[in-house]
């Protein structure tokens, strides 16, 4: 049974949470140590494994639920509220920046590249994320066909899961590249291509 965490300890662990995942994010997995995270945010030995008991492996899998909640943060409000073609732009825009900032620093780079999560439990997270992203894609998609911006023909699942695929993928590029034309491109194509008139 899980255990219940006062509002102290919520937010104690939430910091440790956050420590670990921005030294991972900087250093990569294999340069971070306890001591290290212990360090940064100033938690005791006894504090760290009272949160997480199994030690890193417990922690990292914190991180990688912490970072697969980033993902979709990163990208809200906007990614919430796309029910017109002028927001869709502004969600692309959106991305578009936070993904050049951010680079091979992003939650998404850190999640499936990093972590080195055993991969049972790292499929699971990631599934979870992408299902979550595609779920706001997809009413973003019927949204504009509700709204006639976009032909009623136009399959819902199979646009979303194109422009989900075009941001994944682009990010990805964009990590071994650190070229941001790929996802633009990409996300661009794929946006646009719902608006093309079908055969």
């Amino acid at each position: 049974m899980e255990r219940v965490l006062t509002a102290k300890g919520q937010a104690t662990r939430q910091r440790i949470v956050e420590g670990a995942a921005g030294l991972v994010r900087r250093d990569g997995v294999a340069a971070v140590g306890l001591d290290d995270i212990r360090a940064v945010t100033s938690t005791s030995k006894s504090q760290l494994f009272h949160y997480f008991p199994d030690g890193k492996a417990d922690l990292l899998l914190a991180v990688a639920r912490y970072e697969a909640d980033q993902v979709i943060e990163e990208q809200l409000p906007h990614l919430g509220d796309l029910t017109t073609w002028r927001k869709w732009q502004a969600w692309r825009r959106r991305v578009i920046q936070r993904y050049a900032a951010q680079r091979d620093g992003c939650s998404l780079s850190t999640l499936t590249a990093q972590l080195g999560l055993p991969t049972e439990e790292r499929q699971q997270i990631v599934g979870d994320l992408l299902d979550r992203w595609l779920d706001y894609l997809m009413k973003g998609v019927q949204a504009l066909k509700d709204s006639g911006e976009i032909g009623t023909d136009v399959d819902v699942r199979k646009s979303a899961v194109t422009i989900l695929t075009a941001v994944t993928g682009g990010a990805t590029m964009l990590v071994a590249t650190q070229r941001i034309d790929y996802l633009d491109t990409a996300l661009t194509e794929a946006l646009d291509n719902l608006r093309r008139p079908r055969s």
